[in-house]
Formats: C-alpha cells, structure tokens, sequence
C-alpha cells in the first residue's frame, strides 16, 4: 500500500472517516468565519472613516438631523450606528422634555453605554467559532488517534502476528488523524487572537467616540433645541 493521502483514506475504516470528516467541517467552518470577520472589520472601518469624514463639521456644530442622515448612509459602519443611536435618543428626549427627571444629555449616554454592549457582540460574532474549534479539534484528533491505534490492535489479532505490515495502516490512521486536528487547531487559535486584538481596538475606539459624542451633547447645552441650532448654522 502507498502512503498517499488518498491511499490512505481508501484504507481507514469508517470511525476513522468520520472522525476525518467533521475535523474538516471545523477546518471549513474556522475559514469561513475568519473571512468574513475580516471582510465585516475592514467594511466598518472603511464606512467609519467616511463618517466620520463627512459629519465632523455637522457635529461639532450640534447640526443633529444632519449628522443622522449622514449615518443613515453607513449602516454597515459600527461608529455611524453608535452615533445614529445617541443622537436618536437624544432628539427624542429633547422633543419630548424632561418627563423622567433624567436630561436628554444623560439618555444620550445610557444609550451610548447600551450601543456600545450592542456593537461589542456584533463585532465579536462568529469568534466563539474559532475558539470552539481551537480548544476541541486537538481533543478530536487525539480520538481519532485512539481509533487509529484500535484499528492497529484490530491488524493484529486478525493476522495473528505483530509485524510492521500488520499495524502499519492502523499506525497511519493515528498519525493522520492526530495531524489533521492539530492542523486544524493552530490556524484556528492564531485566527482568533488576531481577530480579538483587532476587535479590542475597534471596541476602545467607540468607546472613546461614544464618550466624545457623550460630552459634546452636553457641550451643546440644554437651553437650545437642535432646530434653533440647525438654523444658527445656516
């Protein structure tokens, strides 16, 4: 028998396969949620960037309406949804007073807090995949070595002697199995400390726009409302 991938799939016995098999799903399912987290970050920061490019000046103005139908042109960029939100709550509460005891400045800012939780497990989507795979494959190949050396054992009470020949395929399975899930593991460990570590910087980046946008609401002061402001502007 050759010792070629495909030679050696011929000769695992069924365990073996399925053992195989799901150990590439989760090879599949690590790469598929790698790229599109990558693909999602990029997109975000891409759509932030223009954002926050385009509705800086409105913003700073306190030009509220404008700054929302500015964001409303990103939904896919997590700061223009993390101001959009602020800024809907905050124009609310302005128009419909002080009901509760709370300033619109003060619901703009829970609200914030509440965006940012939001955006956090938007952001962090599709990782509990990577660190799944990462912490179980390894366990799944050594299963699949386990029924490799079964297999082995199997060789040689069926030939009724201990020679090479006899254990070789059942040693092969072992040894396939196990590099299978440690292939499958590493990529899967080394994806997802990247990918946390880019997303800890987006989450520290919003936190500290939403504290931004938090203290120019309050900056803005309430005794104008955002229509009077909007006409100073123009």
């Amino acid at each position: 028998m050759s010792f070629s991938p495909i030679e050696m799939w011929h000769s695992m016995g069924v365990p073996a396969k399925i053992v195989g098999l799901f150990l590439l799903i989760m090879g599949l399912a690590c790469l598929t949620a790698f790229i599109e987290r990558l693909i999602a970050l990029r997109r975000s920061r891409a759509q932030s960037a223009r954002f926050a490019s385009e509705a800086a000046d409105d913003l700073q103005a306190g030009v509220v309406e404008a700054v929302m139908a500015t964001a409303e042109k990103y939904p896919r960029g997590h700061l223009a949804r993390l101001v959009q939100s602020g800024l809907t709550v905050y124009a609310s509460a302005r128009s419909a007073g002080d009901e509760a005891g709370l300033s619109a400045a003060e619901r703009a800012r829970r609200q914030l807090e509440r965006t940012l939780e939001v955006l956090s497990a938007d952001l962090r989507r599709g990782l509990s995949v990577l660190a799944s795979v990462g912490s179980v494959a390894p366990f799944v190949g050594l299963l699949g070595t386990v029924v490799g050396i079964i297999s082995a054992f199997q060789g040689i009470a069926s030939s009724g002697s201990g020679g090479l020949s006899s254990v070789a395929a059942g040693i092969s399975e072992a040894l396939v199995e196990t590099a299978l899930g440690l292939a499958v593991a590493i990529p899967a460990v080394l994806g997802f400390n990247y990918l946390s570590t880019k997303i800890a910087n987006d989450e520290r980046a919003l936190a500290t726009s939403a504290g931004e946008l938090a203290d120019a609401i309050e900056g803005w002061g309430e005794g104008s409302r955002p229509e009077a402001r909007r006409e100073r502007v123009a």
